[in-house]
């Protein structure tokens, strides 16, 4: 079977990935988390985390009606290192909700036009109307990190997106959305197999993208754009919930979590408890 970027990912598994990352891949049994630095050490139990989400989309379909009464606008970004588990969590979120009303943004990189427009501008129009939730799948903060990583942007220009940012998000919290962001992080061994098996997987070989391949090497300088990133844009009015998710089951069911546990809403109820060792503040990403 032909792979993607001539093999590129396997080649980094081999040829250049960090021998304790190659020796967490190749002893793990099925179920194991990969990242040491993970609280726990297997997946969650298949049944309890199926309960958990199940009782979940029932908050969030009661959501999305309060919201079309009330007429509220929420907007949740979600980013995060590659193979992170963005879109897994966003589908979660959306699975019984009316697509009418609950809309995915998954930007391509910006035109000639947008090129020239105000950096935010291009996702102004995307914000939702009354009655509406919208997901961010990857969102401005392209400018923050990956933008810088690969040299897409100039120093000066991500400086101005850092002068802005805030002051953006303060404008759309007091315009009344609710905003949430949310930042997925997994450890280098996490993102290596996930990236691994989508290579060898024609269905999910979609996925992959040359950024991946290329990113593969960058580890070190996405975690340093990841941390001033993180540092300079969490706000009293647009904070971050950073969420562990080299287990994806628990960190779909602590997003969602964390996002309804700050909405109120008419019949809200019991969503069960954060786990604050997999979603948390920024305490999460220096832990």
């Amino acid at each position: 079977m032909t792979k993607p970027f001539d093999g590129g990912i396997t080649r980094f598994y081999e040829e250049q990935a960090p021998a304790h990352v190659r020796a967490a891949i190749e002893n793990a049994s099925k179920g194991d988390i990969l990242n040491d630095a993970y609280p726990y050490d297997s997946r969650w139990d298949r049944k309890a985390y199926e309960a958990a989400l199940g009782n979940l989309q029932i908050e969030l379909v009661k959501l999305q009606a309060a919201a079309k009464q009330d007429g509220q606008r929420i907007v949740v970004v979600f980013e995060g290192r590659d193979a992170a588990g963005k879109g897994g969590t966003i589908s979660r979120f959306r699975q019984n909700l009316n697509p009418r009303n609950a809309h995915v943004v998954a930007l391509s990189k910006p035109t000639e036009e947008e090129s020239t427009q105000w950096y935010f501008q291009r996702y102004i129009k995307h914000m939702p109307s009354a009655g509406e939730i919208v997901f961010f799948d990857r969102s401005w903060y392209n400018r923050g990190v990956v933008e810088h990583v690969f040299g897409f942007c100039t120093p000066a220009q991500r400086e101005q997106w850092f002068q802005q940012v805030n002051g953006f998000e303060k404008q759309l919290a007091d315009d009344g959305i609710r905003l949430f962001k949310v930042w997925l992080n997994v450890g280098r061994a996490t993102q290596l197999k996930r990236f691994l098996d989508r290579e060898s997987d024609p269905l999910k070989q979609w996925k992959l993208s040359w950024i991946d391949v290329e990113g593969l090497s960058k580890w070190d300088a996405y975690t340093q754009a990841i941390d001033e990133t993180l540092d300079r844009t969490h706000s009293d009015h647009a904070p971050w919930i950073i969420v562990r998710s080299d287990d994806k089951r628990r960190a779909r069911v602590n997003t969602i979590r964390s996002v309804l546990a700050d909405l109120e809403y008419d019949g809200k109820g019991d969503i069960g408890p954060v786990d604050h060792k997999i979603a948390g503040g920024p305490e999460i990403w220096h832990g």
